[in-house]
């Protein structure tokens, strides 16, 4: 068995220079399960404006939706590991193929003892000042993603990605969030106070509306806008929860099976909310009605490897979940779960609250 030295957010670069985000934390022997990032513009090219990256000497295109499965299917095909539970390959990096690593939170590191300091990395050490270090947490338990740790951000343009290691951590930091977005001369600002993010922009989701989601992404708090007052410019500010090594254990081959039963409609109360803000989220949950789908007693948890519903429900909340029914068979039994994931009914899957438990 692998030991797991790398955990969700740490990249992994191919010798081709394909850029790989390890996912999640159980993975098989041979290697890890990832998603593709970002390749070199030598290999791809998006159309995509959203997509174009640069470190000043090199140009990397990001991937969208369904475009990295295309690209690896037609033109790097060994960069995919097999899932033996599911009896079928995944995206993944075999070990062998393994050409550098990027920790994010060694990158922090670097990046705040770098001199002379851009106005990106200035904004940067800005809101670790008043987050990690107004909490008096220690920096090693922080992290950064996406173009910061690629080397490859614009000090004018873009945003600034923070990772946060541990539940204990998230909860400080989310409490305190949530005290800064209130006070109005924070300079911090919750993203989704309003549906400004989406607005203008194509609705694709079935059975979530626009303002649903604005209020559930809303009270994430992970979600922020930093008005910066020496650049001038307002900047996204996102705290990406993964876990603590502590929090880790490996559990692959305790799966040895899942099944796919089927379409499901399901009302479904939460019983534990402790691992809904990692990827993939995980909700145990106690059955209220199975409205639709396949004939089974009761269904046990909701899994979602999609962001749009990581923290997305809390304990004792009741919810909507519509999805793919799995039967996962175990070392330890065998029992059903709704998963939300990557597929061609993408936009009618969904993981909602149907009723509050108390406000927020």
């Amino acid at each position: 068995m692998a030991s797991l030295r790398l955990r969700d957010r740490d990249a992994i670069i191919t010798p081709e220079g394909l850029i790989f985000r390890v996912f999640g934390y159980i993975h098989p022997p041979e290697g890890y399960i990832c998603d593709l990032e970002y390749a070199p513009a030598e290999l791809f090219q998006s159309s995509n404006s959203k997509a174009f990256r640069t470190d000043s000497k090199h140009v990397f295109y990001k991937f969208y939706e369904d475009e990295a499965w295309k690209f690896l299917g037609k033109n790097f095909p060994q960069h995919m590991v097999l899932h033996a539970p599911l009896g079928k390959k995944v995206v993944g990096v075999k070990c062998a193929n393994i050409a550098e690593i990027r920790k994010p939170e060694e990158t922090l590191q670097k990046l705040i003892g770098q001199e002379p300091k851009d106005e990106l990395l200035k904004a940067l050490e800005t809101v670790l000042e008043m987050t990690v270090h107004r909490l008096g947490l220690p920096i090693k338990d922080f992290g950064v993603f996406g173009s910061l740790l690629h080397g490859f951000y614009h000090p004018k343009f873009s945003d600034i990605d923070i990772i946060v290691y541990g539940r204990n951590n998230l909860a400080q930091i989310r409490r305190l969030l949530s005290d800064l977005y209130g006070d109005k001369g924070s300079r911090l600002s919750n993203e989704f106070k309003d549906d400004a993010p989406i607005r203008e922009k194509l609705w694709r989701f079935k059975n979530l509306s626009a303002e649903e989601f604005v209020w559930h992404q809303r009270r994430k708090l992970i979600y922020g806008v930093f008005h910066d007052e020496a650049s001038g410019r307002s900047i996204k500010v996102e705290f990406e929860p993964v876990k603590d090594w502590s929090e880790i254990p490996n559990e692959y081959g305790k799966i040895k099976k899942i099944t796919w039963k089927g379409w499901v409609k399901a009302f479904l109360r939460v019983k534990e909310d402790s691992d809904g803000p990692f990827m993939p989220s995980v909700y145990p949950v106690e059955t209220i009605k199975i409205v639709d789908g396949p004939k089974v007693n009761h269904i046990d948890r909701v899994i979602s490897y999609l962001e749009e519903f990581r923290m997305q429900a809390w304990k004792d909340e009741i919810v909507y979940a519509e999805g793919n029914l799995e039967e996962v068979e175990t070392s330890r039994g065998n029992f059903h779960q709704v998963t939300l994931t990557y597929g061609p009914r993408y936009y009618e899957q969904v993981l909602k609250i149907a009723e509050p438990a108390s406000a927020f």
